[in-house]
């Protein structure tokens, strides 16, 4: 897939030569008499003379003081504005709101985490359109602000640069590295008494002694990985830890980048989100082992791009791409050591090389991918791996009765890749996690958390809590767990999520029955319910959405527009020109 030579450079000039230099937007704003009282409201930001006449930058970030992966983007974000004065522009900066999975999981909360992907790129897109802004740079730093804003990016197809804000360092605790995933299984392990409270209490004090993203290979860091690959973000960025020395300089050199983009007219995010450079991120995703979100992300992107990519799209992608980084919470490495080992182009020239990437993509810098990457060092043979860790990437989606329309599991690190047990069904996360918390889990079930879908819960909950007090309990693949909700990047086990169609829109998931017979085979991609035919037939017949308590007003909308997991969760009708 890689192609090579001076075809790819070819097809980079022709690019570079069909760019135009755009009429600036926010000349609407600052020309003509009748724009005085505009001139006005900007001269009292200290926007004076000739800067009225250069390129206004929007500067976007989900700053705030809410959890240690936004905390430090504000910072940042100041540094990108003063990068953009000096390359000649003019900044704005503004903030759009963030949920954020660590606070609202394990609670009611959690139903406005995948919204408020939704809120970010709505709201970048009414500020940047509101205020006719020429170009913008966006700012990241938790699970669904880094989609969130990269969907903004494609939808206004602005020149624009995305900057993740970067990992958390990772604490030490019993000589070892340790993350807050570890925390959120000791909890189990308290539980089944395998673990004194006061080890908890150590941990929970040194897991996370600094500010940005959980270091793991979760959601955050999978999405900064796709944001390198898919060439919107700066190459190094994505794997830069939030605490070092260079992170305030990558944000600087945002500013200049975004200023470059402008005057050459380009690479546009259209230009650079493609479906081969969709289809490279996620071979990104499932050769690290990434989180299983990516899939609901990436079809996300892909739509603001008027792209049709789907589970079924990541499924064969995944399953041609080779397993080469040995990443938490399925490996050994945390992102500071990916870092170190050469960051997201290590990864990539390795799959360049195994022939599963597909090199002629663009990149910000207007070179394509395998340019970018010749000058790479690559595989360091430890964290990526120049002998795969398997052949087949860390993601398999299920299909089935079950799951006609897809169902992910993450297996890097599995020992099984098969289970069959018993459905032991719940129609909530919380009544499933109270079972759980009471220790009344047997090995065999197959618990079954329903209408927790996009539509049903409505917001698709996260169920770390749920997933890490099993695998703390020392459980975690002696039972599965199968949802229509989704997991974090973190979860580990036998654990089935983004369950497609959901309860909600009638999909087998909703017929299952407790004491129901249920296989899950990763090898065969296979998640199947063991009854007759006749009988699910009669107990679609019988089926009735169950009654549910009324929604407030962002989650009543949220339940009205949002379509299917499998094709993204996404609540407009499409993207494109």
């Amino acid at each position: 897939m890689g192609g090579s030579g001076e075809g790819l450079r070819r097809q980079a000039r022709l690019s570079v030569a069909r760019r135009r230099i755009p009429i600036l937007p926010s000349r609407v704003t600052v020309e003509g008499l009748d724009r005085a009282p505009h001139r006005a409201f900007l001269r009292a930001l200290g926007v004076r003379g000739a800067d009225l006449a250069k390129p206004f930058v929007g500067v976007a970030s989900t700053d705030g003081r809410v959890t240690p992966c936004n905390a430090l983007l504000g910072e940042f974000a100041r540094e990108a504005c003063a990068g953009v004065r000096d390359a000649g522009g003019v900044p704005f900066d503004f903030a759009a709101a963030s949920v954020a999975d660590s606070m609202s999981m394990n609670h009611a909360g959690m139903r406005y985490s995948l919204v408020s992907r939704e809120l970010i790129a709505d709201s970048v897109e009414a500020v940047a359109r509101g205020h006719a802004y020429d170009a913008l740079i966006t700012f990241a730093g938790c699970d669904k602000t880094l989609p969130g804003m990269m969907m903004a990016m494609v939808r206004l197809n602005l020149p624009a640069v995305f900057v993740y804000g970067g990992a958390a360092l990772p604490g030490r605790w019993h000589g070892r590295d340790v993350t807050v995933l570890d925390t959120y299984e000791a909890v189990g392990a308290v539980l089944a008494g395998d673990m004194p409270q006061s080890e908890l209490e150590e941990l929970e004090q040194v897991c996370l002694p600094t500010l940005g993203s959980c270091p793991g290979q979760f959601t955050a860091n999978t999405m900064a990985m796709v944001s390198e690959t898919l060439g919107l973000a700066l190459p190094g960025t994505a794997t830069l830890p939030a605490v070092a020395d260079g992170r305030h300089a990558a944000a600087r050199e945002a500013g200049a980048a975004v200023m470059r983009l402008l005057r050459d007219g380009g690479p546009l995010p259209r230009e650079l989100v493609t479906r081969k450079s969709i289809e490279n991120a996620s071979a990104a995703v499932a050769a690290t082992g990434g989180s299983t979100n990516a899939a609901l992300h990436l079809p996300a992107i892909a739509h603001e791009a008027g792209i049709r990519f789907d589970l079924d799209d990541f499924a064969r992608v995944a399953k041609r791409t080779p397993l080469v980084a040995d990443m938490k919470p399925g490996g050994r490495f945390l992102a500071k050591d990916l870092h170190a080992a050469g960051g997201v182009y290590a990864v990539l020239k390795e799959l360049l090389r195994h022939g599963v990437l597909h090199g002629g993509c663009l990149t910000l810098s207007g070179k394509t991918l395998e340019q970018a990457l010749a000058v790479h060092a690559g595989a360091d043979g430890a964290v990526v791996r120049r002998a795969p860790i398997s052949p087949s990437g860390g993601l398999v989606v299920l299909k089935g009765n079950l799951c006609p329309d897809g169902g992910l599991i993450k297996v890097a690190g599995l020992k099984t890749l098969s289970f069959a047990g018993r459905a032991r069904v719940f129609d909530s996360e919380e009544a499933c996690a109270a079972v759980v918390r009471a220790r009344k889990v047997r090995p065999g079930d197959v618990l079954v958390i329903r209408f927790e879908g996009p539509r049903g819960g409505p917001g698709m909950r996260e169920m770390l809590g749920v997933t890490a007090l099993i695998y703390g309990q020392g459980l975690g693949e002696k039972v599965a767990l199968l949802t229509d909700g989704r997991f974090s990047g973190a979860t580990r086990g036998m654990m089935i999520g983004y369950v497609s169609p959901e309860a909600a829109a009638g999909g087998t998931i909703a017929l299952v029955r407790n004491g129901d017979r249920i296989t899950i085979d990763a090898r065969k991609a296979l998640a199947t319910l063991h009854v007759p035919q006749a009988e699910l037939a009669a107990r679609r017949r019988a089926w009735r959405m169950p009654r549910r308590a009324r929604l407030s007003g962002v989650l009543e909308k949220y339940a009205r527009l949002v379509g299917p997991a499998n094709r993204g969760a996404v609540t407009h009708s499409g993207g494109g020109k």
